[in-house]
């Protein structure tokens, strides 16, 4: 056989390591062009699901660009699926058995085409932005899933937090806060779809919106990321005095947060550039793959 089924037959950990990043790589891709079917008001270029239009799986010329746009995002969803089920079989194949990769893999597996479902219900509800959100945030729970699979089957990966010769209660509190940072960036994704459907960017130039204020909207999710950056300037302080462990991953999302906040900021005043929206798309996966790193370097895994 060509290379023992090109290392599925007798996977070794860094196969599957390299898997797992290919995983959370194309969702993270996922997110990427899911914005830029939206700031190209492509959202409904193929106006029904699963098929594109009635009859036809794919596109007609004469539904141009946006038909190409959004049918190009649909088919990423089929390598995602390969990427996951790609995965699952190297975690199944894996010897010794490690069953949270098993786990993690088979969830992620799952959730590709649960996500894909929800995607289907946007278009059929002419992009709901509340569905809409639901989608997104889909998304964000199986990139959360992908990256706790990157982190646990990392070779060499810390195994136990860092915490020798340092006070409990310091240790107690880094780890809440780091907990807190995890949970309120959740909240501050959210709000963040809710900003967006409140705004100009609906997908189709015929989709409704939420009917909530943008400015309100705006200002909510603003408090949001001003919390966790007051929670994230404390977490890096306390790892800078005892919780060694949790250094880097503090640091590192310190700073995804105030280039996500620079972001968030510049495409307001200049009035939601598309360029600049799916970045800040592209931020939002960064952060969730920063705050779930925070809540796994407590635990060592």
């Amino acid at each position: 056989m060509i290379d023992s089924w090109f290392g599925f037959k007798r996977p070794t950990a860094k196969f599957l390591y390299y898997w797992a990043i290919a995983n959370l790589a194309a969702n993270v891709m996922l997110v990427v062009t899911g914005g830029a079917v939206r700031v190209t008001d492509s959202g409904l270029g193929c106006p029904t699901w699963p098929q594109c239009t009635a009859g036809s799986v794919t596109p007609h010329a004469a539904m141009g660009i946006h038909g190409i746009i959004e049918f190009g995002n649909r088919m990423l969803t089929w390598v995602l699926v390969i990427i996951a089920v790609a995965t699952w079989v190297a975690a199944m194949r894996r010897v010794p058995v490690d069953r949270l990769s098993r786990r993690l893999a088979t969830g992620v597996a799952m959730g590709v085409p649960l996500q894909a479902v929800i995607g289907g219900i946007t278009v059929l509800t002419n992009l709901n932005p509340w569905i809409v959100s639901l989608h997104f945030l889909a998304t964000m729970v199986i990139i959360s899933l992908a990256t706790w699979m990157v982190v646990h089957t990392k070779p060499n990966r810390e195994q136990t937090l860092d915490d020798a010769g340092q006070p409990k209660v310091l240790i107690r509190f880094a780890v809440l806060l780091a907990w807190a940072i995890y949970i309120l960036t959740w909240v501050t994704i959210y709000l963040g779809t809710v900003v967006t459907g409140s705004g100009p960017h609906a997908g189709d130039i015929k989709a409704h919106r939420n009917g909530l204020e943008p400015t309100q909207a705006t200002q909510l999710h603003v408090d949001a990321v001003w919390t966790l950056v007051g929670l994230t300037i404390g977490l890096i302080l306390l790892t800078v005095a005892a919780v060694s462990s949790l250094r880097r991953a503090a640091a590192w999302f310190g700073a995804v947060i105030v280039v996500q906040g620079v972001i968030g900021y510049v495409q307001y005043a200049a009035g939601l550039p598309e360029v600049l929206v799916v970045l800040h798309m592209f931020g939002s996966t960064l952060l969730m793959i920063g705050a779930t790193q925070l809540i796994l370097a407590t635990k060592g895994r």
